[in-house]
């Protein structure tokens, strides 16, 4: 580790706290109602689409109607984008002349970006039209994206709001955050972009002249559109194969950091967000000090078991970090902080082989994803996966104090807890078990590339990935099957819509209670022992859930490497 490598990694943490604030207070007038003076454009834009779809911007919705709403504007989505893909050759844009896509692979993929997932069996540049990235791939970034900060907006609603049977209305959320706030941003981000060197056109290929004078076709596309909403909407899904290590995905440092960035500056922003709407800003803040605590820590990690590199290579007489798989124009600093980013949030974006990253930068790796991507997370998805292990941090601080547990005003009662139960049950369920059945059937063996502990890595990557909603993979791992596209898909949708349901569920049993005030023996949440608290509470909760089967994988890989074999 040097010097130089800590000091980036410590001024992009910097930008991301000092862009937080403006970030929620922006989510705050979304939140709320409020008018956007700033977009007003866009405010008859807003209207007309409530009024030519039929919408009451002004009639709340219960748990139930929002969920209603919610799973048939999904469901919807993910029809239009399976026609899509499968009509992909007889509609326009399509220069290239590609097919429909494969019956299997139509349905994953669909899933996927419905999902916020973005798992990518194919390579994007030799299987999707123009049509089907940006009608299809993009208009889903944009939706699902869209769907995790309702829900987020949904259950602060229920802690915030005094008493009521609503916990606002779904079609309203979705249309402000995707009119005032992605839909802008990435405007603004694909314009930068393409000032810095990213492809945007409708051009299939370009010619190239080599240094050695011979001619080599490069794939072009509209790249900079999609990069824009796939990294700020936590997707990750990259336009070409090699996602964000591509040369025009992400051509040089400065748009590495923008990306990195604008990963984050959502779901960062979106803890104050909740702190102002509960009236108590520390309360945000008390969340985004230990999203950020774990985030560096898990950096620390990575870095240094990359920074140390591999004592096989150190014995052959190899000095130096661990290069094998990543772009010598970023270095061993920044992939670790890239590959830590992206798996802390839902994003799945890589520039740099997770593969080909030490074990125990591996399993830091895996280890975000089965935290729940709450280190930060994805948009929407990252706050209120943190919220439910609030729920539980706070009820073991009732068992210990013997009190009635509560949080920022609300009384935290069996319903609350059973509900959290199953939110946090559900993932860790479809990860082991799926990867339990994949590690034992022959469909499931022939994927991995590697054997022993490092292939069953790749399983267990393949489904901690799928169900925590973050899409990237470990590249040895063959997935375009009809076995892995199958089971994957599922891993997808029970791992976002089996935790969105009991979420919403628990904002509409917080919205009916009444607000209660702190009295002399509640449990403080906003200091620096609730910061510890919470921490712990999710790492050993995590830890607990996941540790026999990173034995079983990364650890034992470290350990035979550290002998000196490999398999």
């Amino acid at each position: 580790m040097t010097l130089i490598g800590w000091g980036m990694i410590l001024l992009f943490i910097a930008v991301t706290v000092a862009l937080a604030r403006p970030a929620g207070s922006w989510m705050y007038s979304l939140y709320s109602g409020s008018e956007m003076p700033l977009a007003r454009p866009l405010v008859l834009i807003e209207t007309g689409l409530y009024k030519l779809a039929g919408i009451d911007p002004n009639k709340d919705q219960s748990w139930v109607g929002y969920a209603c709403a919610l799973m048939v504007f999904n469901i919807a989505g993910f029809a239009m984008l399976f026609a899509i893909l499968k009509l992909q050759g007889v509609l326009p844009l399509n220069p290239q002349g590609l097919p429909a896509v494969e019956n299997y692979l139509a349905f994953n993929t669909a899933v996927s970006f419905v999902t916020n997932t973005n798992w990518q069996n194919y390579g994007g540049e030799s299987t999707l039209s123009h049509l089907s990235q940006m009608l299809g791939l993009t208009v889903q970034n944009f939706f699902s994206a869209a769907t995790g900060i309702a829900v987020a907006f949904a259950l602060i609603r229920g802690f915030a709001r005094k008493q009521g049977m609503g916990i606002g209305n779904f079609w309203v959320d979705v249309t402000r955050t995707t009119l005032y706030l992605l839909l802008p941003i990435s405007i603004i981000l694909a314009v930068v972009y393409v000032a810095l060197g990213v492809p945007q056109t409708f051009a299939a290929s370009a010619t190239a002249t080599t240094v050695e004078g011979t001619k080599q076709v490069l794939t072009l596309g509209p790249v900079a559109s999609q990069l824009a909403i796939k990294m700020l909407g936590t997707n990750g899904g990259g336009f070409f194969n090699a996602n964000s290590a591509h040369p025009f995905e992400n051509p040089s440092a400065v748009v590495n950091f923008i990306q990195m960035l604008s990963i984050l500056v959502i779901g960062a922003g979106l803890t104050l967000t909740f702190g102002k709407a509960v009236g108590n800003i520390r309360q945000g803040y008390a969340i985004l000090a230990a999203m950020l605590l774990l985030l560096v820590g898990g950096v620390a990690v990575t870095y240094g078991a990359e920074a140390a590199g591999n004592p096989i290579h150190h014995a052959l007489g190899i000095v130096g970090g661990n290069m094998e798989g990543k772009e010598v124009r970023f270095g061993v600093a920044t992939s670790a902080l890239f590959a830590t980013i992206t798996t802390a949030t839902s994003t799945g974006a890589v520039i740099a082989a997770h593969d080909s990253l030490m074990p125990l930068g591996g399993m830091i790796a895996m280890f975000n994803m089965q935290l729940g991507e709450l280190v930060i997370g994805g948009v929407g998805s990252g706050l209120y996966a943190v919220l439910v292990n609030c729920i539980l941090a706070v009820f073991i601080a009732g068992l210990m104090v013997g009190r009635t547990p509560e949080y920022v005003g609300k009384k935290i009662e069996a319903r609350e807890m059973k509900l959290a139960v199953i939110a946090i049950v559900i993932p860790p369920l479809m990860i082991l078990a799926l990867s339990a059945v994949a590690s034992v059937l022959p469909a499931g063996l022939a994927g991995p590339l590697a054997k022993g502990p490092h292939g069953f890595s790749e399983i267990l990557y393949a489904f901690t990935s799928a169900t925590a909603n973050n899409g990237s993979a470990f590249g040895g791992l063959t997935g375009n099957t009809p076995f892995y596209n199958l089971l994957l898909a599922l891993a997808m949708f029970v791992g976002r819509f089996g935790v969105i349901l009991p979420v919403l569920a628990i904002a509409g049993g917080l919205a009916t209670k009444k607000r209660i005030p702190a009295g002399a023996g509640s449990f403080p949440t906003t200091g620096g022992l609730w910061i510890g608290l919470l921490m712990a509470v999710i790492v050993i909760v995590g830890g607990l859930t996941f540790l026999p089967a990173l034995v079983l994988g990364p650890i034992a890989d470290q350990a035979q490497i550290a002998a000196g074999t490999v398999l």
